[in-house]
Formats: structure tokens, sequence, C-alpha cells
């Protein structure tokens, strides 16, 4: 019987455990993973800002002390203290003090706002450099690009300034993995971002809840680029009159 009790406990506990795993994951923007090397980052640092992102999504810890930080990484307090250096100087990160409107009580965050724009450019030059290598390719054929029409939103166009712009105001660090997100995770097309934001401007309702249930209701209805979108709608209005 209490073999038989312990075996059971065990299976249950792990069936536990998997399902904790699965549903505490912590997002890590693809574009940090790709392009840390580019940034001329060393691993150590890189494990740091995973660590951070780690505290804050799964702990809802924006300021982790740093024996917590050192005790995860595995280095000494030397090291943890040479990363923050560069990581503060180069502008990767940075400390925000912040008051509790409700409480009044000042706290400090770690905020990675500087390291979203940094991998947005990261983003933008491996874009421009495929543009160079198609313009290679088609060069002297123009009969292969013959009814590919022009996107009107150029990819060059940096999306975190433009979503800036429109809302009045510097993006959260949320924001910014919202974003990343949008483009490494779910492969929004730059086009069909745009084009949200601009729905949602147009509507007065720009927040980002907003903009991601219309891309959410484009990517249910297959509209991938703006032609979709142009004809979705009309379909869209065109049912409403009916």
């Amino acid at each position: 019987m209490t073999g038989s009790f312990d075996k059971t406990s065990a299976a249950e506990w792990a069936e536990g455990v998997a399902y904790a795993m699965e549903t505490g994951m912590v997002q890590i923007p693809y574009a940090l993973l790709k392009h840390y090397r580019t940034l001329r980052l060393t691993d150590g640092e890189m494990l740091l800002l995973m660590q951070l992102l780690a505290f804050k999504q799964a702990e809802r810890n924006e300021f982790p002390t740093w024996e917590q930080l050192q005790a995860r990484i595995g280095c000494t307090a030397n090291e943890i203290a040479l990363y923050f250096s560069k990581l503060m100087k180069e502008g990767f990160l940075r400390i925000d003090s912040v008051e509790d409107r409700s409480s009044s009580v000042q706290f400090e965050r770690y905020n990675l706002a500087g390291l979203y724009r940094k991998l947005a450019e990261c983003m933008i030059a491996e874009r421009s450099e495929q543009r160079d290598e198609d313009d290679i390719l088609f060069a002297g054929k123009p009969d292969l690009l013959n009814g590919l029409s022009e996107s009107p939103i150029t990819e060059e166009r940096n999306l975190f300034t433009i979503f800036e712009k429109e809302f009045g105001r510097p993006l959260s660090p949320m924001e910014y993995e919202t974003i990343s997100s949008w483009v490494d995770q779910d492969r929004y097309p730059e086009e069909l971002i745009l084009l949200a934001l601009k729905e949602a401007v147009f509507a007065g309702k720009v927040h980002f809840r907003y903009i991601d249930r219309i891309l959410l209701e484009w990517s249910r209805n297959r509209v991938r680029n703006a032609q979709d979108a142009k004809e979705y709608a009309q379909r869209f209005r065109g049912g409403g009159r009916n």
C-alpha cells in the first residue's frame, strides 16, 4: 500500500512540476538571442539580462539584488559589478526611481529600454543588408519584379520611434517587448503592425491591447499585407451594412 501510494504521489508531483514549468515560462526576445554577439555582449552579460527578464516576468521583481543575481548566474560579486558597469555605461540598462502613487513609497527598478532600442537598430540594419542583397540579385532583371507593388511603408523606418511619436511619449520596457514579440514571435510584417497602429489612431484607441486585437483578428482572417487589410475592411463594412 505504502509503495503504491508513494509511486502515485511521485507521478502526481511530477505532473504538477511539469505543469508549473509549462505555465511558468519566461519570454526572451528572439532579437536578443540573435544579435547579442553583434552588440558585443559577453555570455555573462547576456545571462544577466536574461535573469533580469526572468525576475520581472516570473516573480514580479523589477529590482533583484546583486546577491540574488549572483546566486542565479553563479559568478562573483566583482563579475556582477563589471557586468552592470558596462551595461549601464553603454546604454543597455538604467535604474529608474519610481513613486507608488497610492502609498507614496519610492522604489527602484531596472529599465531595459536602451537594450530594446539597440536591438531595433540591429533589426533595421539586418533588413537593410537584405534589401541590398535583393538589389544585387535583381539588378538587370526588372521583369522579375513586374507585378510586385511597393509597400507604402518602408521597412527601414524604426517601429519603436514611430510608436513613440504616435503615443506622444517614450515607450515602456514592456511595450518594447510587445513590439519585439509581434516581429520575432508572431512574425507579423512591419507593414501590418504600422497599419494596425494607424487603425488604432483613427479609432481614437491608441493603446497596445487594441492594436494587438487588430493584429490577432487580421491573423485569424489571413490578412498578410496592406491589400489584404483593405479587402478585409471592405468585406467587414459591407457585411455590417447588410
